[in-house]
């Protein structure tokens, strides 16, 4: 078998809990700001920043898995990969469209 990439019983969780913390404490800021037009830059920037990082995740996942790492090391990076990856992305174009609507009504 091949040598784990790091021990899944343990950290096989980290990955998403971190990534979720994170992603909810930015739509939480999303939420508040998107609809008053505020700190657009910080928000998109940020959003995009997370969207790359679940992307990371998602291949990095997927090499696991091709690697034959054990179910918890994939499984942990995959997962968080995979919804981040499809969430942030949707989610992207409303904040965007969101922000438009507020330049358009000022």
């Amino acid at each position: 078998m091949i040598e784990p990439w790091f021990d899944p019983n343990r950290f096989s969780w980290v990955t998403g809990v971190t990534f979720g913390a994170i992603a909810l404490g930015l739509g939480a800021l999303a939420a508040w700001l998107v609809p008053q037009g505020k700190a657009k830059g910080f928000i998109v920037k940020s959003w995009v920043s997370l969207w790359v990082v679940a992307i990371i995740l998602l291949v990095t996942g997927i090499v696991a898995l091709s690697d034959q790492q054990p179910w918890g090391v994939w499984y942990g990076l995959l997962l968080p990969g995979v919804v981040g990856t499809a969430v942030l992305g949707g989610n992207l174009l409303i904040i965007l469209k969101r922000y438009r609507e507020v330049e358009q009504r000022r």
